[in-house]
């Protein structure tokens, strides 16, 4: 742990544009978080939890009309998923660019974090079309 305090300190003071992407990577985290647990509706008994433009398979049918693709009905625990991909952005990947900064270099772990931010903003859409949908 004093590792990762001391990378940090070294970070915010050699490298602001990484720590810059920490910082960025971290609200866009909270976000996803805030977003998704404002939107989780447990209450509803189905909610719209996936697209897909191929069928699923479902007992034996792979291709009917109400089995061909589009938006799929689940239950709102299947939503959970978001809420816990904003901690794993927000905190594990936080350590994760700590650490390829101290065995590859900054350039890395930036080149990490900002794929990082990628998916969450990505997720964010993904959510925000599902949530329009339902």
């Amino acid at each position: 742990m004093k590792d990762l305090v001391k990378d940090l300190k070294e970070v915010y003071v050699k490298h602001r544009s990484m720590f810059t992407l920490m910082v960025v990577m971290t609200i866009f985290s909270i976000i996803l978080f805030i977003y998704s647990i404002v939107n989780l509706h447990p209450n509803a008994s189905v909610v719209k939890v996936s697209y897909g433009d191929i069928g699923r398979y479902q007992g034996g049918e792979w291709s009917s009309m109400s089995n061909s693709g589009g938006y799929h009905d689940g239950a709102w625990h299947a939503m959970l998923v978001y809420p816990l991909f904003a901690l794993i952005f927000g905190v594990l990947h936080n350590v994760i660019a700590l650490r390829l900064y101290r065995k590859k270099g900054d350039k890395v772990a930036s080149v990490f974090l900002v794929v990082t931010i990628a998916v969450i903003l990505f997720a964010i859409l993904i959510l925000w079309r599902l949530l329009g949908e339902g």
